[in-house]
């Protein structure tokens, strides 16, 4: 159709596809990120393969009765108890936990329920700086003040590297995760909800916990299981404050020096020259990685399924 022959207002098949500057612009762009995507899909497959090519050979020439019934994790000797990471792991994180759960979450209801808007302008704030706080800064904290101030005078023959005040300190490193995430999704409960409970004659503390916590469960439950991932993860802490230096026996006492699966890979690579022709010293390190990454992985997996079952939407 020439422009002689077609009618006013109506538009040729040619003129609907847009600019063709404008075009070649958001092709080179969506070309742009999808590049971006896929880099980051292969830096992940990379790392899996990395990662799991060094277990396989740890786990095909390793001795099993040195990683399941040993009585320390020594792998300069060729002892390789993984219960010892485990349990320190595991310390690490319950004491955190019982720190980061109650604190945080108090912290998000009574910004989201309880502040006013000056005070949430205030402290909100303080909490995201008290989140980028490296983690070396806690470690030292937790060595002079944490430890000494608080866990020794606590309990009787507590060493001064010992795990509880580890947890202690990973605790508060976690609160900001748990509050600021938290906060959001009761934020996100509608305040339809909140005014219907105020209608019924209810008070704001029963409102609270029988509306908009049961509402905003499923970003609780995640807060908590982000933050279980991060106490399992966290290096420099433990490292500085568990107190052993790359081996250790094994123990269930929080209050002597411990070491997690985190500090273990930590202390063993401080240089190549340390772990290179030492056995499976070096593949032992890419285990625990991969056992790390297994229960990560379990985690948010657990996480997701949890969330999506008790997930509801206004």
């Amino acid at each position: 159709m020439t422009d002689a022959m077609r009618s006013p207002g109506t538009l040729l098949l040619a003129e609907l596809g847009g600019d063709a500057r404008r075009m070649r612009k958001e092709a080179v762009v969506r070309a742009a990120l999808t590049a971006a995507a896929w880099v980051s899909i292969l830096v992940s497959v990379g790392i899996v393969y990395a990662l799991a090519r060094q277990t396989m050979a740890f786990v095909t020439k390793v001795e099993w009765s040195t990683v399941l019934f040993s009585d320390g994790w020594f792998p300069r000797q060729g002892v390789y108890d993984l219960r010892t990471l485990l349990v320190g792991s595991l310390l690490v994180t319950v004491i955190a936990m019982i720190v980061a759960l109650p604190v945080g979450f108090g912290s998000a209801i009574y910004l989201s329920e309880y502040a006013r808007p000056g005070v949430r302008r205030l402290l909100k704030p303080s909490l995201e700086v008290l989140a980028g706080l490296p983690s070396v800064v806690l470690g030292f904290f937790a060595i002079s003040v944490i430890s000494p101030s608080i866990v020794r005078r606590l309990f009787d023959g507590a060493s001064l590297f010992n795990l509880t005040a580890a947890g202690i300190a990973v605790g508060i490193l976690s609160v900001p995760l748990i509050a600021s995430v938290s906060e959001d999704a009761l934020r996100a409960v509608p305040d339809a909800l909140r005014e219907a409970s105020y209608g019924m004659g209810a008070r704001r503390s029963t409102t609270v916990i029988r509306v908009v916590v049961p509402a905003a469960v499923s970003g609780l439950v995640a807060a908590g299981i982000l933050a279980v991932s991060r106490a399992i993860g966290e290096t420099m802490i433990v490292f500085i404050v568990g107190g052993a230096a790359g081996n250790q026996s094994f123990s269930l006492d929080p209050l002597k020096p411990g070491l997690t699966m985190t500090a273990a890979m930590a202390t063993q690579a401080q240089g190549t020259d340390q772990v290179s022709g030492a056995g499976l010293t070096f593949q032992s390190l890419y285990f625990v990685a991969a056992v790390l990454f297994l229960v990560t992985l379990a985690l948010n997996v657990l996480a997701g399924r949890f969330v999506r079952r008790v997930r509801q939407s206004y």
